[in-house]
C-alpha cells in the first residue's frame, strides 16, 4: 500500500512540477497573463511548485525504506525521474501540439524504462 501510495504522490507531485516549468510557456496566448513580466512568472510558478512539494515531500517520507516504506533512495529518484518525463510526454503533446515525438524519443524512453526495471533487480 505504501509503495503504490508513494507512486500516486510522485505523478501528482510531477504534474504540478511540469506545469511550474514549462506551463509559463504558454501565458503569452492567455490574454490574462500575456503582459506580465519574468518576475510575475517566476513567482506563479513558484506558487505552482508549492503544490509539487505538498506531494514530493510526502512521497519521499512514505516510500524511503528507512521510514518504513518499500523503496530505497535511488529507487525512489529514479521512480521520479520517469514518472517526470512520462507527465511531461503527455503534457507536451496535449499543450503543445506543435511537438512532435520521434523514434529516438521513444527508444529512449524505453531505455529510462529499462534503468528503471535494473534499479529494482536484485
Amino acid at each position: 500500500m505504501k509503495g503504490l501510495l508513494t507512486i500516486v504522490l510522485l505523478i501528482l507531485s510531477n504534474t504540478f512540477m511540469v506545469f511550474a516549468w514549462y506551463g509559463h510557456l504558454k501565458f503569452s496566448e492567455w490574454k490574462c497573463f500575456s503582459k506580465l513580466g519574468l518576475f510575475a512568472i517566476i513567482l506563479i510558478s513558484w506558487g505552482i511548485a508549492l503544490f509539487e512539494y505538498m506531494f514530493q515531500v510526502p512521497a519521499n517520507r512514505i516510500g524511503f525504506k528507512e521510514n518504513g516504506g518499500p523503496f530505497t533512495l535511488i529507487q525512489l529518484k529514479v521512480m521520479q525521474e520517469v514518472i517526470t518525463l512520462v507527465i511531461f510526454a503527455i503534457f507536451t503533446l496535449l499543450v503543445f501540439k506543435t511537438e512532435t515525438f520521434r523514434m529516438n524519443h521513444i527508444i529512449a524512453f524505453l531505455f529510462l524504462i529499462l534503468a528503471v526495471y535494473f534499479m529494482f533487480k536484485k
